[in-house]
């Protein structure tokens, strides 16, 4: 199957005019979204997590076939920082519920300064059952041990491969079956554009990681100057044959 590429948000105003036409109701901004790509991160519930209500009507507005990753609410991977994870992940699982079939991942991203901790992640992990695909990112150096590659992967969780001006802060490790990247800001004159170079290089590095069944998502964050919008569409077509 293709990489799954879209972009983190899709509610940025700026967009107007460059990729939603001028005259469109911001109202109907995910229908026309969803009709140029197949994906997309909702980081917005990283701030307040919706009523199940919410997710159904988003549900409802996109196609057969869309998926819509959710990034893990801050009270559960900022305030809580993984701790006594059962009632917050109930809360999300039963909220994004509403998303039915269309529900991606989960995406954890976890706090800049939170030290490793495997075992609360392993904990955190094991309250999402087998059927939900949950994605890690953690922020700090000392995450980087065989112990939290063995929970990640005793979950099937993938390490959330990230870029920032063409660096990585993650090690290459496959610790699950599908992949999950993320691209925040690339180093093109057009700030915060990716060069065609480094797009290329990310697709080959995803070619020669996952097999082509695998699922693969995208996301890119770099929202400003709707640089996400035109990275996500030309990463999607370097990957169009994975």
């Amino acid at each position: 199957m293709p990489v799954l590429t879209g972009t983190s948000g899709w509610q940025y105003r700026h967009w107007r005019g460059d990729f939603y036409p001028q005259e469109l109701p911001q109202r109907r901004w995910l229908e026309y979204y969803a009709g140029r790509f197949r994906t997309v991160e909702n980081n917005s519930t990283f701030y307040r997590l919706p009523a199940r209500d919410t997710f159904v009507r988003w549900e409802q507005r996109v196609p057969d076939g869309f998926e819509m990753a959710v990034k893990a609410s801050r009270y559960l991977s900022h305030v809580r920082r993984l701790r006594d994870p059962a009632q917050p992940v109930r809360r999300l699982l039963d909220a994004a519920g509403g998303l039915d079939g269309k529900l991606g991942p989960v995406l954890l991203q976890l706090p800049p300064n939170m030290a490793a901790d495997p075992e609360l992640l392993d904990d955190c992990l094991g309250q999402f059952g087998a059927g939900v695909r949950v994605a890690v990112e953690p922020r700090d150096p000392s995450w980087w041990t065989d112990r939290t590659r063995e929970v990640l992967t005793a979950h099937n969780a993938a390490l959330c491969w990230a870029d920032r001006r063409g660096e990585s802060p993650t090690p290459d490790w496959r610790t699950a079956d599908w992949g999950y990247l993320r691209f925040h800001e690339g180093t093109a004159s057009q700030w915060p554009r990716y060069t065609p170079e480094a797009l290329r290089s990310w697709a080959e590095r995803v070619a020669g990681t996952w097999p082509r069944k695998a699922a693969v998502y995208a996301y890119f964050n770099n929202d400003q100057c709707g640089a996400a919008i035109h990275d996500a569409e030309a990463f999607a077509r370097l990957t169009a044959d994975h």
